[in-house]
């Protein structure tokens, strides 16, 4: 992981450490400054916590990989019962979506509005589709297409097919970049 910024620098987002346990946040992560970043979190290089984020690390661990980008709205907890989140690199959340005491392993892909639920698990490549809810311990395979609520398995995409979707990695991967660099307040 990269140099960490120091929270009393932190340009963005509300970040707050609750029982001694402060929040690491790679220092080129772009945090929106409506985002609330909680507790025991680890957010990795250039990824983006867009507005309206929470992710709260307040029972648990929340671990988030590199180039990772969280939509406006999305919730990210954790389970009383002991069950962490984890998001590997370069995932996909939807703006709106519910991430809650699962895994979503790198290029994972959770569509707008949808849930992924205590210990579900969203494997390399594999996707949510809009609006789907994948019930507790469900996993979705490698580069498989599940929509619905409850989610069921549609096809497994081919190479090219998956490949189209890691675009939207890339570009919020710069996006984050450009408002690190250029949002202003202006009232």
């Amino acid at each position: 992981m990269p140099e960490i910024a120091h929270i009393a620098h932190w340009p963005y987002g509300t970040v707050f450490s609750l029982d001694g346990v402060t929040p690491q946040i790679a220092a080129d992560a772009f945090i929106a400054p409506t985002a609330a970043i909680i507790g025991d979190v680890v957010i990795g290089a250039e990824t983006g916590i867009w507005f309206h984020c929470l992710v709260r690390g307040d029972m648990g661990i929340i671990r988030i990989g590199a180039r990772t980008n969280i939509q406006d709205g999305t919730v990210v907890h954790i389970d009383s019962g002991g069950l962490d989140t984890f998001i590997g690199d370069d995932v996909t959340v939807g703006h709106n979506a519910v991430i809650h005491a699962c895994t979503l392993k790198n290029r994972a892909f959770v569509g707008i509005g949808a849930t992924v639920l205590d210990g579900a698990v969203i494997e390399a490549g594999g996707m949510l589709g809009a609006g789907g809810l994948l019930t507790p311990g469900k996993v979705i395979g490698a580069n498989e297409l599940w929509t619905g609520s409850p989610a069921k398995l549609r096809r497994v995409m081919d190479e090219e097919e998956r490949r189209r979707f890691d675009r939207n990695a890339v570009v919020y991967r710069d996006l984050a970049k450009r408002f690190r660099a250029g949002l202003k307040v202006v009232v």
